[in-house]
């Protein structure tokens, strides 16, 4: 069972018998977390939204919460892959390809990265746009069978799954708080973006 699964989903309480980090010998190697629980802390560390799915239909209706919730009902979305606006058809999605128009921008990712939170895209996503052109709000549909440990794996996953045509204008999206909220000066020139990950459960 993922730990997404157990996080969300599962009434079970933890075992009295598992071993709590402050019991453990300051010597004891360091516990190695769970990928998908290492993502889930950096990703919320990042400023990031996530809502865990474990079918469309939570997706969908997720997907409404979020427009309810930015009163983004009669606002358009960019929407650059035509297959994912197919997925939405019977939402409140309101696709448009014209940048100007755009509230908010619905799209997929390459892959979830653990090691920093992180979630990396290419020019399958944001054609040739850079980050800085895209609307501040974007909505991301992925799976769990995305998530990798570092950039690394997901270059080479990208290398391996485009063997014909690689992708280009590879980046990762990381900062999803404000420019408000954040003043870290190691952040100055990336572009912040308020973020919802919606993430569907394949495993």
């Amino acid at each position: 069972m993922s730990f997404f699964r157990k996080f969300f989903g599962s009434k079970l309480k933890s075992s009295d018998e598992e071993i709590k980090s402050d019991d453990r010998g300051k010597y004891m190697p360091e516990i190695k977390l769970p990928i998908d629980e290492k993502f889930t802390i950096n990703f919320k560390g990042n400023g990031g939204k996530f809502l865990y799915c474990e079918d469309l239909t939570e997706i969908f209706d997720n997907f409404e919460n979020i427009i309810i919730e930015n009163n983004w009902n009669n606002d358009k979305a960019l929407v650059f892959d035509k297959n994912l606006g197919k997925k939405f058809k019977n939402t409140s999605l309101k696709p448009t390809l014209n940048l100007s128009e755009a509230t908010y921008f619905l799209t997929t990712c390459e892959n979830l990265i653990a090691n920093d939170g992180s979630l990396l895209i290419s020019s399958k996503q944001i054609f040739e746009k850079k980050l800085h052109e895209l609307p501040f709000n974007l909505i991301v549909f992925a799976t769990t069978s995305q998530l990798v440990e570092n950039i690394g794996e997901g270059l080479r996953g990208i290398k391996n799954n485009n063997k014909q045509s690689i992708p280009t204008n590879i980046t990762t999206i990381k900062n999803f708080k404000s420019e408000k909220e954040d003043k870290n000066f190691l952040n100055y020139g990336s572009s912040s973006k308020n973020l919802y990950l919606l993430l569907l459960e394949d495993l």
